[in-house]
């Protein structure tokens, strides 16, 4: 992989949790998680693509169809699983 297209790989997973923010919106930590996320999702699924053989909407050396696609499931998961109340029940004894 050439420093370029680690660049790019590094500017899409960004943005990807960038747009994240914008949509579902949250404090400074989430955009952290999401840009972080999106970096890990992105580079998950460009190594699924290289093992896998999948090369849809490749960019040179970089797998971007699935590694979007794992990055995008991935910021989903993390948007679903942030937002989760856990054992806040007010019943009086």
């Amino acid at each position: 992989m050439t420093l370029p297209s680690f660049l790019l790989g590094i500017l899409i997973s960004t943005l990807c949790g960038l747009t994240f923010h914008f949509v579902f919106g949250g404090s400074f930590k989430r955009l952290a998680l999401y840009v972080a996320v999106g970096w890990i999702g992105f580079w998950a699924g460009h190594l699924l693509g290289t093992t896998r053989g999948w090369t849809f909407l490749a960019i040179g050396p970089l797998y971007t169809g699935p590694a979007v696609l794992c990055a995008l499931s991935l910021l989903g998961l993390t948007t679903i699983l942030s937002r989760l109340k856990i054992g806040t029940t007010d019943s009086e004894s």
